[in-house]
């Protein structure tokens, strides 16, 4: 069987993102069913039993930034052996809510670590695999922020400044211009209606 394909949303805090996955998942799942084929949603930090134990550290706990980086990559190496390569390998395609470039967006962009720290750890853990498709949620910070004060709970990361935010940005838009071949950058400040009618053009190119 051929091997499926990855996915992967992206997008600052308050982007919205994780408010049309489920939505892009149930559409895609009709389109892949056809051909026998499974869509398996995960998310970073997370999809693993360690992995969830690790995101209730780095949404929560206080710690140094290369800590947290590499918490990140640990989490991300026991993701894709247990869920994403598993899943690539039967032929099934998985959507996860985040991977490589929230790390590069958001330990790298908005907390400063260097790229070049970051692009050995994305070498060491991944080699050459990344997603076939990264929809990218865009907004400005400003906007982000307002939807946000309406989260409850927020960790730490959704505490952070407008300026953080404004960096973590610029780090995605950099990473999307950098790879335009795996990037659809999504405008995230229009309606959900029109959001969505973006993303099923997405799904009917794949």
């Amino acid at each position: 069987m051929a091997r499926g394909k990855f996915i992967t949303f992206e997008g600052i805090d308050g982007a919205g993102k994780t408010t049309h996955l489920s939505w892009f998942r149930e559409r895609l799942e009709r389109k892949v069913s056809a051909l026998g084929r499974a869509v398996v949603t995960t998310r970073e930090p997370g999809g693993t039993a360690l992995g969830e134990s690790l995101r209730e550290l780095l949404l929560h706990e206080r710690m140094d930034l290369e800590t947290e980086a590499l918490l990140m990559f640990a989490a991300r190496r026991e993701h894709l052996a247990q869920v994403i390569e598993p899943a690539l390998a039967r032929g099934d395609w998985v959507l996860s809510d985040r991977f490589t470039d929230a790390t590069f967006a958001y330990q790298g962009g908005g907390r400063g670590l260097p790229r070049d720290k970051l692009e050995t750890l994305e070498r060491w853990v991944q080699g050459g695999f990344e997603p076939d498709l990264t929809v990218l949620f865009d907004l400005p910070p400003d906007t982000a922020s307002a939807r946000r004060g309406a989260a409850r709970s927020p960790d730490k990361f959704e505490r952070e400044t407008e300026a953080f935010f404004a960096r973590t940005r610029a780090e995605y838009l950099r990473r999307a211009q950098e790879a335009p071949y795996r990037f659809a950058i999504v405008d995230a400040s229009q309606s959900i209606e029109r959001i969505r009618a973006v993303l099923g053009e997405i799904i009917d190119a794949l």
